[in-house]
């Protein structure tokens, strides 16, 4: 591995010689809860990692049993205290970080071991493919302190679809990993000590494909709804193939295809 300069206190961020960045969630006093300073040290790192040409593949991963508590909750009773006005730029902060994640134009693994609550689904629900072991975890539990989902909920409304979401949120009930994968939660469920291997499959699945490609899809994918295919939406996919095949990275792709060689973006 080749470990980046490694200034935060709640994240331990490292990248390697193939462009795979893993950011691993580094509070395990605290379950991997997050605060202000780990929402404004993911902002960061996800900030970065959007403009970083050195990194194709993000893993987001967590140290411990648990993958994430959600929101620390002495950081919740100290924003009970505040003031409206103090509250929303709080919430604002949270919501920019989990745009950051869903919308960083390199795939986002998540590799949850343990236990995910409250804001730690969000977090699941913000990355694109989600491995989870089968003693793995689940609730939307906000209901239980008295407060609701809300910077979360689209990203959940938009993982599990809205019936799934409004059970998990008005029961706060816990679920387990294969009951996620029914839901779309997860996407596969992977014995502990088979996690990372299942991921390193994916990483290379990955990096085969074109950089640039696998951003356009994340950008086209992100603006279409579950709809009607109408004319709008038909003529945002003609234009997003037009312009994506006359770039230079789709003509290597094509021509290597064609010469029967790896395109230039594949380490051999």
């Amino acid at each position: 591995m080749i470990f980046l300069e490694n200034k935060y206190s709640t994240l331990d961020v490292a990248l390697d010689e193939r462009g795979v960045t893993r950011v691993t969630l580094s509070r395990e006093a605290t379950l991997n809860a997050f605060d202000e300073t780990m929402i404004a040290e993911l902002t960061d790192v996800f900030t970065a990692l959007a403009q970083s040409g050195a990194t194709r593949v993000v893993v987001l991963a967590a140290a411990g049993r648990t993958f994430s508590a959600g929101a620390d909750l002495r950081w919740m009773e100290r924003a009970s205290k505040n003031s409206q006005e103090t509250n929303l730029d709080d919430a604002r902060r949270f919501a920019h970080m989990m745009q950051l994640i869903y919308e960083c134009p390199k795939p986002v693994m998540a590799r949850v071991q343990g236990g995910s609550y409250g804001g730690g689904v969000g977090l699941c629900c913000a990355c694109d493919i989600v491995f989870a072991a089968p003693q793995a975890r689940f609730a939307v539990s906000e209901a239980k302190f008295g407060i609701l989902p809300s910077v979360i909920g689209p990203y959940l409304n938009n993982t599990v679809g809205k019936r799934n979401a409004l059970r998990l949120a008005l029961t706060a009930e816990q679920i387990d990993a294969h009951r996620a994968l029914q839901m779309g939660l997860v996407q596969e469920v992977v014995e502990a000590d088979q996690l990372d291997a299942r991921i390193e499959q994916t990483v290379t699945q990955l990096l085969a494909n074109g950089p640039h490609a696998l951003g356009a899809i994340k950008r086209l994918f992100g603006s279409m709804a579950i709809a009607p295919i109408d004319d709008e939406v038909r003529e945002l996919t003609a234009q997003t193939i037009a312009r994506v095949r006359a770039t230079d990275e789709a003509r290597e792709g094509f021509a290597a295809f064609l010469a029967k060689r790896p395109a230039i973006w594949v380490q051999q």
